[in-house]
């Protein structure tokens, strides 16, 4: 716990330099009464405090502590945080100058691709039927790389490149991103430090961190927010987020359940852009958290409303078997199926 309120400390603090640093940088996000809803011109580059409040105390946890870091190799922390520092500086060029979509695209996968080279423990998923669902089912051997598994990095790839876009999506409203990103971390937190079977101290600790970082955040982030993630932070917050899910045991099933408003969110509108014969890339105020807004709802209840689903089916499944939790999921994505289409039926206005 001592840990979670030092990464809360330390990220309000480099937050308050951040947005000095952001002002005299003159890099603001500026309002359009669309989908840029702040009052006022509002500093960007949060995320960058997350990114070092996060890393400095993990730094510190390995070096000046007795917890084994069993879980994570150096050189897994390593190609983790060289893959965070390309999404924070790939952030600063574009809210600073703005980049073009399919050069962010590239450097997130650049990220996902550093992730990976450094070995993830992602070779099979908990059946909810019983047992384990292998992923070794195509492989490759080389005598640099040992034994490839084609099969989970492909799939390894797909998540934490979606989990990347899906916080970058929910980052619409002040404090959306960043609280469902730390109930996502604590989830996973609860889930490595509560259990016997999946008791991993190291990635309790870390995603602890990540919790704290965010929270410290949070305090200027909220509505009316000081500051904003930025195209970096965001990124940043969906790769952990990813990561972390992939490390506690595999357990994605956790993270889909915190996550799964906003990616079925994502999801839908993607296919109402493509079967409407417009860009995927294009941003607008179809997205739930939007609809919301235009449906009646203020600023900070819509984003309690999230932050009370993502908290509800995060912790509960915690004490789910994996077939119940594959129910509720179904159950879950019906919901939000019928949510969309009730708020479909209203209009919105395009970028």
């Amino acid at each position: 716990m001592i840990y979670f309120l030092v990464a809360t400390l330390l990220s309000f603090v480099l937050t308050l330099v951040v947005r000095m640093a952001s002002q005299k940088l003159k890099i603001f996000d500026r309002p359009d009464a669309q989908r840029k809803l702040h009052k006022t011109p509002t500093p960007l580059l949060g995320g960058t405090a997350i990114f070092l409040a996060f890393w400095a105390v993990v730094f510190y946890l390995y070096n000046f502590t007795n917890i084994v870091f069993k879980h994570f190799s150096l050189r897994q922390l390593v190609l983790i945080f060289l893959a965070g520092l390309v999404l924070v500086v790939m952030g600063y060029f574009d809210d600073k100058n703005g980049l073009k979509y399919h050069w962010r695209l590239i450097v997130s996968v650049v990220a996902v691709l550093l992730v990976l080279s450094g070995g993830l423990n992602f070779d099979g998923v908990t059946n909810p039927f019983g047992g384990t669902l292998g992923l070794d089912f195509l492989k490759i051997h080389s005598d640099f790389f040992g034994t490839i598994l084609v099969g989970a990095n492909i799939l390894a790839f797909l998540w934490l490149l979606g989990m990347i876009y899906t916080v970058k999506i929910l980052d619409g409203l002040d404090g959306l991103a960043t609280g469902v990103s730390a109930i996502g971390a604590l989830a996973i937190a609860a889930l490595a430090g509560g259990t016997t079977k999946f008791f991993q101290p190291d990635v309790a600790v870390v995603a602890l961190v990540l919790a704290g970082a965010c929270v410290g955040f949070l305090i200027l982030n909220f509505h009316p927010a000081k500051i904003f993630l930025g195209e970096g932070g965001g990124q940043f917050l969906g790769l952990m987020l990813g990561t972390l899910a992939i490390v506690a045991g595999s357990k994605i099933g956790i993270a889909l359940l915190v996550m799964a408003l906003p990616i079925m969110d994502l999801l839908w509108v993607m296919g109402e852009r493509f079967f409407g014969g417009q860009s995927v890339a294009i941003g607008d105020r179809r997205h739930l958290h939007f609809r919301l807004l235009d449906g009646g709802l203020n600023h900070r209840l819509a984003v309690l409303v999230y932050y009370i689903i993502s908290a509800l089916f995060g912790f509960s499944a915690l004490f789910m078997s994996s077939g119940f939790k594959v129910v509720t999921l179904v159950l879950l994505v019906i919901a939000i199926v019928c949510l969309e289409l009730f708020f479909s039926k209203k209009s919105y206005v395009q970028k």
